[in-house]
């Protein structure tokens, strides 16, 4: 049996690697130019692969070796354990699988063409973003915060329609609803992310009503405005999900002179994580037509990886390309010799960990210092600042994940209730944060990863505890009293967290790399057992 399932792995490998290839391709080339005809060859492909994995034969082969105990080999049963849930998920008609890949992909368009406009004049995304950052008009600032979230009408109906879709399909595969069954697909299971998600609810909830009521009292002094009067506008981003630009204290005015991609590529070059071949593949600034955003590629599994972005010289794209490029260091440096199937990290939130390990060093005072060559008196004078900023921004970001998991966990269970309601339901409860009067749009719609990313928002949060315990290690068992990363950090992440790949279970990896399973006390010992908040 171990010989006939070598044999399988190997035949559809050759089927799957070049469709894979031209769906990766054909992606990269509609995200950068938004054309229509591109979007319409990544429904083409991805429809290929799913036809493919719709195999009922094949399907049932893999099931019986599942059951086996002739299966003796490690790696192969990983392999087959991988291959039967990427076949699982596509066990249901090919009617289904096509209308949610169309639909998928029309909204994605739609998303990434979609120009907002104030008062018939369009803005770009990051205009937007200056606007709410830096205008005192508040009714101009209604109307971007609005700009932005006009695109939710447009998109809502076909979200909707999709997860309704998604819902049929885990309904014919066993399942309650879609959430439960991806979470299981990836090794996960809503219990543990509830019981995870409940204690941090709970840690996190006296420090964040500390830390909104110093960033109300400033909306207030700054906007001349009644707390009774703060709307959602008021808070610099769309969604609350980062620290408003309102006090005295702005990083941005350290990037604003520099070549942040620089910064970036010398950053990672200096700890042994080789980026150049990444960065010349990439495309980085704004264009008509292109995805908003952010994301990084793996676009053959053989070492072409790209980023998009869309850089300003600021802190919030300094963070960002930080980011991007965490990912795809993990995806560069993931062991060549694993078999294809496991050269993927051990699970989509450890890579967000390593993108937020190193997204987290944009507000780092040390690091601004050495990247930036501040001199002593700066690096001090920026000192609490930045670990004040930092833990502001980790807090509210913790509070944001809370709305957009407890929201797509309930879009999932019913997606005909009041889907409105629902959302500014979860914002009062999670951000505090009221409701305009008279407000029923589809706001939640607005944030593309209902479509583009289902089910997936919770990993950011287990990403950023992952990163903590991940920083934690490297401190005290790397650096020693050198709190700064150098070569043998890129050899520590190299050796224990990129080369595995998926050859072991997520929790497996982080205990093989950390001594633990993933543990919150180290994001508490790092943002809520401290004294930054006072």
């Amino acid at each position: 049996m171990e010989k006939e399932l070598n044999i399988f792995i190997k035949d559809h490998i050759n089927k799957i690697k070049p469709l894979r290839l031209k769906e990766t391709k054909s992606y990269w080339y509609a995200a950068v130019t938004g054309v229509k005809k591109a979007y319409d060859r990544v429904s083409k492909y991805e429809l290929m692969i799913k036809n493919i994995y719709n195999s009922r034969l094949e399907f049932n082969f893999l099931k019986k070796c599942i059951k086996s105990e002739n299966i003796k080999d490690e790696k192969l049963k990983r392999q087959n354990f991988i291959l039967y849930n990427k076949y699982l998920k596509n066990q249901v008609d090919k009617d289904l699988l096509l209308k949610a890949v169309k639909l998928s992909n029309e909204a994605q368009r739609k998303f990434n063409t979609f120009i907002p406009k104030i008062c018939n004049k369009e803005v770009t995304d990051n205009e937007l973003k200056e606007i709410l950052k830096k205008e005192k008009n508040n009714d101009i600032r209604e109307k971007a915060w609005d700009a932005g979230k006009n695109i939710g009408e447009y998109v809502a109906d076909d979200i909707i329609n999709l997860v309704i879709l998604r819902n049929k399909i885990a309904s014919k595969l066993g399942f309650d609803n879609y959430h439960s069954f991806y979470l299981s697909l990836n090794e996960q299971n809503t219990d543990d992310i509830d019981k995870i998600f409940h204690d941090l609810y709970l840690s996190t909830e006296n420090i964040f009503k500390k830390i909104k009521y110093k960033i109300d009292k400033k909306i207030c002094d700054t906007y001349n405005i009644k707390e009774k009067d703060i709307m959602p506008w008021h808070y610099h981003d769309p969604f609350f999900q980062e620290v408003p630009a309102v006090f005295d204290f702005n990083l941005d005015e350290y990037y604003l002179n520099y070549d942040i991609k620089k910064i970036a590529v010398n950053f990672f070059n200096s700890i042994g994580l080789d980026v150049n071949s990444i960065i010349k593949k990439s495309d980085l600034y704004e264009k008509k037509g292109k995805y908003p955003s952010a994301f990084c590629i793996n676009i053959d599994h053989k070492g072409d990886i790209r980023i998009l972005c869309n850089l300003k010289n600021n802190e919030y794209w300094m963070e960002t390309i930080l980011h991007e490029l965490g990912h795809a260091v993990y995806y560069k440096y993931i062991d060549n010799n694993l078999p294809f199937l496991l050269k993927e990290p051990a699970h989509i939130f450890t890579t967000e960990a390593i993108a937020m390990l190193f997204g987290r060093l944009s507000k780092d005072s040390l690091w601004i210092k050495n990247m930036l060559n501040l001199s002593n008196n700066e690096f001090i004078r920026i000192s609490t600042g930045c670990k004040k900023y930092l833990t502001f921004s980790k807090i509210i970001f913790t509070r944001w994940v809370f709305v957009m998991y407890y929201f797509e966990k309930e879009l999932y269970k019913n997606p005909f209730q009041d889907l409105n309601r629902l959302w500014w339901d979860l914002v009062e409860r999670y951000q505090h944060i009221k409701m305009p009067k008279k407000r029923n749009k589809p706001d939640w719609a607005s944030k593309i990863h209902f479509n583009t990313a289902p089910c997936y928002y919770h990993n950011y949060l287990l990403g950023e505890l992952l990163a903590s315990q991940i920083n934690c290690f490297i401190k005290k068992n790397i650096l020693g009293k050198n709190n700064i990363y150098n070569k043998d950090t890129g050899i520590y992440l190299i050796d224990n967290i990129f080369n595995p790949g998926l050859l072991y279970n997520w929790n497996e990896m982080i205990k093989n790399a950390t001594g633990e399973y993933l543990k919150v006390k180290y994001f508490n010992n790092d943002f809520i057992n401290n004294d930054y908040i006072k």
